[in-house]
């Protein structure tokens, strides 16, 4: 795991408590616009598949892409699609449809990663899923003022303070971004932070990926 850029430090889940549990459920709803209603469906289906997955994991990336369009170029795949997917495609043509990205290119960090990545016009957001070390503001500074990694890496893993958490972020390509973060700490369904701007960096750095 790497340390959180300043632009993440909002990542911490006890800045969004009002986004947690079915409060947030009824905020995504509250959104108003069904696109940005499918890009928050999306990344919280996402934040619960990552759970499943454990924690310690690697980043994943995702490629996002309306079902409805999909199931217009290929009609076979609702053959193949979660009927439920097809259902919802129907109830919201903006519905989203999740696509892992497999071997993806070599990189340091996952701002390195970012920059390596460019979307064709058939796909419509992408999300991403990692873990990170968040921080207090002064501890923050003074791990980013460390510039041996080895030893920025054993003062993050001495601070009793920390928090590891988990961020999944989705953008569209029409700007349009969900946000969700489980503290290790606090790891249960009921304790995820959502919104639109959780993480406002890294969403800005998914749609700089778009071409």
């Amino acid at each position: 795991m790497t340390q959180p850029t300043p632009s993440e430090q909002s990542a911490s889940p006890s800045s969004a408590a009002d986004g947690r549990g079915g409060t947030g459920a009824g905020r995504r709803l509250a959104l108003g616009s069904p696109r940005h209603v499918a890009v928050a469906d999306a990344v919280m289906e996402l934040e619960e598949h990552m759970s499943k997955r454990g924690w310690d994991a690697p980043v994943a990336v995702f490629a996002l892409v309306r079902t409805s369009t999909a199931l217009r170029v290929d009609p076979s795949l609702a053959d193949v699609l979660d009927p439920g997917a097809v259902e919802l495609a129907r109830a919201n043509p903006e519905s989203l449809m999740i696509v892992e990205q497999e071997d993806l290119p070599a990189s340091a960090t996952l701002e390195d990663l970012l920059t390596q990545l460019a979307w064709p016009m058939s796909v419509d957001g992408v999300a991403v899923s990692a873990e990170r070390i968040v921080l207090p503001a002064q501890a923050e500074a003074e791990a980013a003022a460390i510039e041996d990694e080895a030893e920025q890496l054993a003062y993050l893993e001495s601070r009793t303070d920390r928090e590891e958490v988990r961020v999944v972020v989705g953008a569209l390509r029409s700007s349009e971004a969900w946000c969700a973060v489980r503290a290790r700490s606090q790891d249960s369904p009921d304790s995820v932070a959502q919104g639109p701007d959780l993480v406002p960096g890294l969403a800005e750095a998914l749609r700089a990926t778009f071409i």
